[in-house]
């Protein structure tokens, strides 16, 4: 619970420093709320489409040749939301009015991302516990240079099973034995024995 103490502290800050904000959130990547200051919107949905939007902008930047994913910026007519890499497992998601400074939201919120995820990554309770802190088994993705973001997206939920139950219930169909038609009627027809008596020598 330190961690998440620290990472609240650090958004409360963040919005003292820049006043425009209105909201901030930082989550997981898979979608997990860490903590949050973000009045009249609800955190746990903010953190699951936060998740979503990062399948996609990844997917967006792999396609255009940009490189791994660093940041996500939209507008809207009332403002900005933004999101920011937060280490190795965490996002740092910002609700900004639309008459902020874009450039001084990018440097705030870039240096505070670097903040919480220095925080969220050394905390000794994600590290420990798997089911406190899901997104830090995925930590060892980043050794390879990817953004713990894109290694999420590349791989969507359920692709791997259907693949792998695919080519089982194809072999399975074909190793089926096939009825050849009028087999049924060949067997059913009674056996005839030489020694039965008819009805003429009767």
């Amino acid at each position: 619970m330190a961690a998440e103490a620290e990472v609240l502290d650090e958004l409360h800050r963040l919005r003292a420093r820049v006043p425009q904000l209105t909201g901030a959130l930082a989550a997981s990547v898979d979608g997990l709320v860490l903590a949050h200051n973000t009045p009249g919107v609800e955190p746990e949905g903010l953190a699951a489409l936060t998740a979503a939007a990062l399948g996609v902008a990844v997917r967006i930047t792999d396609a255009g040749g940009r490189g791994d994913l660093r940041e996500l910026l939209l507008r809207g007519e009332q403002g900005y939301v933004a999101t920011y890499a937060a280490g190795a497992s965490a996002v740092l998601t910002l609700l900004a009015q639309d008459r902020v400074n874009v450039g001084r939201l990018h440097l705030e919120g870039r240096r505070t991302g670097t903040r919480i995820g220095e925080l969220v990554d050394a905390s000794p309770r994600r590290a420990a516990d798997p089911v406190a802190g899901r997104a830090a088994i995925k930590a060892p993705a980043d050794t390879t240079g990817r953004s713990p973001a894109r290694s999420l997206a590349r791989t969507p939920p359920g692709t791997e099973p259907t693949t792998s139950q695919t080519p089982s219930r194809a072999t399975v169909r074909s190793t089926m034995p096939r009825r050849t038609p009028g087999a049924s009627t060949a067997r059913s027809t009674p056996r005839t024995t030489p020694n039965a008596p008819t009805t003429s020598e009767s």
